[in-house]
């Protein structure tokens, strides 16, 4: 699939600037992250749509001054009084109980990702506000990395929730060559997939992919506000890419468990390949995510084949090594 296009026919994937002229634009969105502006535009989102007819309320009257629901009607719906609800919709959830976001989740019809968010984003507009941290660094520990290092077969990498990649299997390696190579550093496939014009030859449903990384960092975002890498990322981002800025703004999250990916790799071609992504209990925020070919399919042949490439390319890059030394 091709990426979007603009009103003339660009492509909206081309759209990134040399400079930092959206700079301003951009601290601003990453700053919306800390306070209470986060939870007002995703409630009216949400609410929006909803019709009346999908909530089960009568419609009165065929003119409408606001899409989807009225405040008061998601109030009756949540069984709160309609003063509460505009507050909650304005940032101060501050006593917001687990009950009264239930409710509200059901009113909307939040599904699991969106029910998440909102208590993150009501967590957070709750608390007192603080000034964004950098985490501490990320490992990987030796015993995961011979975790993955012992799936000879199976593509696999370790991610963390800004989805930079940590670590890697050789076949891992081998098969998002693109994003490793890409002058988009580091490594990361938000980086990759906005910025780097190569990203459409590898993701061949690219729009489908880059929505799901939004709603990805969407996600992140809400559980994890004050983390100042993740603000640098989306920043930057937000920057350099209009159609980033033009997804982010919708507020959509989701949660990325499983599912299938259509990939083109420049050395075997089309793949089709299913995911998982396991969390790892010990390492709070780390996932490995691990691709599997269906059997007897042109995909398993090729990941065997690419297998084999990677195989032969680490034993060359050996052998150089040993030369030099």
């Amino acid at each position: 699939m091709e990426p979007a296009l603009g009103p003339a026919g660009e492509c909206l994937l081309c759209r990134v600037l040399t400079g930092l002229p959206s700079a301003a634009w951009a601290e601003r969105t990453v700053v919306s992250m800390d306070n209470g502006n986060e939870i007002r535009d995703f409630l009216v989102s949400r609410r929006a749509r909803i019709t009346p007819e999908q909530a089960g309320l009568p419609a009165y009257g065929g003119n409408r001054r606001v899409a989807g629901l009225r405040r008061e009607e998601v109030a009756l719906l949540a069984g709160v009084s309609v003063d509460y609800y505009t507050r909650l919709e304005r940032g101060n959830a501050h006593g917001a109980s687990e009950g009264v976001l239930e409710a509200i989740a059901r009113a909307l019809h939040l599904d699991e990702a969106e029910r998440a968010h909102l208590f993150d984003l009501a967590r957070a507009a709750g608390t007192t506000a603080r000034a964004p941290r950098r985490p501490a660094r990320q490992q990987v520990r030796p015993s995961v990395q011979r975790i993955l290092d012992s799936m000879i077969t199976t593509p696999a990498y370790v991610r963390n929730g800004r989805l930079d990649i940590l670590a890697a299997n050789r076949l891992g390696r081998a098969l998002y060559s693109p994003v490793f190579d890409s002058p988009a550093q580091p490594a990361n496939p938000a980086r990759f997939i906005f910025l780097d014009p190569s990203a459409p030859q590898f993701y061949l449903e690219w729009e489908r992919q880059a929505q799901d990384i939004v709603a990805m960092l969407r996600s992140e975002a809400g559980r994890n506000p004050h983390d100042k890498a993740l603000s640098g990322l989306i920043g930057e981002l937000s920057t350099r890419s209009q159609i980033f800025r033009t997804w982010w703004a919708a507020h959509n999250v989701r949660f990325h468990r499983s599912g299938v990916k259509l990939l083109h790799h420049p050395v075997v071609g089309d793949l089709t390949l299913t995911f998982e992504a396991l969390e790892l209990a010990a390492d709070e925020g780390l996932r490995i995510s691990a691709y599997t070919a269906e059997p007897g399919t042109s995909s398993h042949d090729a990941l065997n084949l690419l297998a084999s490439w990677a195989a032969t390319v680490d034993q060359a890059e050996t052998a150089r090594a040993t030369e030099g030394s």
